[in-house]
């Protein structure tokens, strides 16, 4: 099956400005891909990289950042190689996001009727009664109740929830090949985290959209991800199937994560796991593997080279010389 999505050997960079600018790394050799239907799932702590990921997919990378090598294609165009207009054309059309708290992406001045009805006009040529139309099946759509009240509300109207229904009412308004959600659930209550899920895979079973769900919960990833890259301090360390993640986690920071994940322990119901350390900031990198100096099973080596992404089974690829399985 041709993928829809085919990240190839990314790299970005943060310029700091000074006499010379000064460059740093913060993403390093990147692969990612996507077929049509599938959802991928980006995990990792804060400062791993899983949003600078998708920014730099959308071309949305934050000022002084830049992509230093790799290639991003989609749907058979490499999109690091388009001017910003042409990736406006793409945005909203073919590609749409998910911010993690819609009440700083939503227009505050506008109602939610004119912002899903601006990107209809923008990309569908929708005008009059026909956009109206079309905005308040989309409301309908994502199971907000009352559409053609909370059509002429303003965002700060409504909750967290319901916000967060509009934003997928918006991504989902140009029919895109492609969602990507970036924390979409973490500000929310559980209860309403759960129904927010449910609508995500309600949209998947009835659709061949992709996704890309970038999340810390590992939780999250089980409900909604066939496949999952887990990054780390700017690298990709461990990519396969859901199923392999839960069932046998090969690199250390992945089993950390999921030691996290278990909690209490009937040996020690005290006591809540957390991985010893935290994140490198860019530009303060270790020598070697990146997670050495937090790695409880670290050798010589691991703090002298960085191990390549090798495949230890079909579809299962690590970043480690020392894997826990």
């Amino acid at each position: 099956m041709k993928s829809l999505m085919e990240i190839r050997d990314l790299s970005v960079e943060i310029g700091a400005r000074g006499r010379k600018i000064r460059w740093t790394s913060i993403l390093n050799h990147i692969n990612l891909s996507l077929e049509q239907g599938e959802v991928l799932g980006l995990v990792g702590e804060s400062g791993c990289g899983k949003t600078m990921t998708v920014l730099a997919l959308m071309g949305l990378l934050p000022p002084g950042g830049r992509i230093a090598g790799g290639s991003i294609r989609f749907m058979d165009r490499d999109l690091s190689g388009l001017s910003p207009k042409e990736l406006a054309k793409i945005r909203g059309k073919h590609i749409s996001m998910i911010f993690q708290e819609p009440m700083t992406s939503l227009d505050p001045l506008m109602t939610i009727g004119e912002q899903i009805r601006e990107i209809l006009a923008r990309h569908e040529g929708l005008k009059g009664a026909a956009n109206k139309e079309k905005c308040l099946h989309l409301l309908q759509t994502v199971h907000i109740p009352e559409p053609g009240k909370i059509y002429h509300c303003h965002p700060f109207r409504l909750s967290g929830g319901m916000r967060q229904r509009v934003m997928i009412a918006m991504a989902l308004a140009c029919e895109p090949e492609l969602i990507i959600a970036d924390e979409p659930t973490t500000a929310l209550d559980v209860t309403t985290q759960a129904q927010i899920l449910d609508l995500f895979n309600e949209i998947r079973s009835r659709t061949r959209m992709s996704f890309i769900f970038v999340t810390h919960d590992l939780g999250v990833i089980a409900e909604i991800a066939d496949r999952t890259s887990v990054m780390y301090a700017g690298y990709v360390v461990e990519e396969c199937s859901v199923a392999a993640l839960f069932r046998s986690p090969a690199h250390p920071y992945t089993y950390g994560l999921m030691r996290s994940r278990m909690g209490r322990r009937n040996s020690n119901r005290d006591q809540l796991y957390s991985i010893p350390g935290s994140v490198p900031a860019p530009g303060n990198m270790p020598g070697g593997c990146p997670f050495a100096p937090r790695c409880q099973l670290a050798a010589a080596r691991c703090s002298r080279e960085i191990p390549p992404l090798a495949e230890i089974h079909a579809g299962h690829r690590v970043r480690c010389w020392r894997q826990v399985i």
